[in-house]
């Protein structure tokens, strides 16, 4: 049985790329920062798939404990066939002069730092065993700023040249790197975006029907399922009335 390790499995696109990995006979070792979240998915899992799920509840941008965490694991878990680095985050949505400077830290450390940490002890081994996919969660807003968000925009293009970066270094091993950057992707991501303030997150959405983390779990999973000569490099995934970061036909 294959064993898939995903980031931020909590909610959203990582508890959705939890249920597709399940659903297609994999064993999980989720993490999040939610230990009641973690379990009552394992729980949820097992009921319906007969999943065996190993949960670690810890915040990924603990370099320390990251490592930790992962050294110490079974030796019956030990092999990651699949690493899904999914946790990240948006904070706030103003001009870059007037931006705060905590979120600017947690962005950086969440979506960039974490994501290096996580990636440097887990790849060694897919390399030492020759096989293994590393499949990074981007965005659009990786591609081309926009207004109000360039921190969290480039954070997500670090994540862009992180994954080419990785897939070049990687290039005499059959290991394979995909980034998948999704558009519009209703979750709790606005939530969070907006310090808890639902009705302004809500109004992210309004006029246009979103991606929601299935969608971007079937394109993590299509990516993850393909033949192992086919490296699914970079995967762009919008709603149909989104154009790019910053341009949307609402109804």
């Amino acid at each position: 049985m294959k064993t898939v390790f995903i980031t931020g499995a909590s909610s959203g696109i990582g508890e959705a790329c939890a249920r597709k990995f399940a659903q297609n006979g994999y064993r999980l070792i989720l993490n999040a920062r939610r230990e009641d979240k973690l379990l009552q998915l394992a729980l949820q899992l097992k009921q319906d798939y007969g999943t065996p799920t190993l949960i670690l509840p810890f915040d990924v941008r603990d370099r320390d404990t990251v490592r930790d965490r992962l050294q110490s694991l079974p030796t019956d878990w030990q092999d990651i066939d699949v690493l899904v680095n999914n946790a990240g985050l948006a904070l706030g949505l103003e001009k870059e002069y007037e931006g705060d400077f905590d979120d600017w830290d947690t962005m950086i450390d969440t979506n960039i730092k974490a994501l290096l940490t996580v990636t440097r002890f887990v790849v060694p081994e897919m390399v030492k065993r020759g096989k293994g996919h590393i499949i990074n969660i981007g965005s659009v807003a990786g591609d081309a700023a926009y207004a109000n968000g360039a921190v969290y925009c480039a954070t997500k293009a670090a994540v862009k040249v992180l994954s080419d970066g990785l897939r070049i270094d990687v290039s005499d091993t059959p290991l394979r790197v995909t980034n998948i950057k999704p558009g519009l992707v209703e979750t709790n991501f606005s939530v969070v975006r907006f310090h808890g303030d639902k009705e302004r997150a809500d109004n992210v959405y309004k006029g246009i029907q979103p991606l929601n983390g299935n969608d971007i779990a079937d394109c993590v999973w299509f990516a993850a399922s393909a033949p192992e000569h086919v490296q699914i490099a970079e995967m762009l995934v919008l709603a149909t009335h989104q154009a790019s970061g910053s341009v949307v036909y609402r109804k």
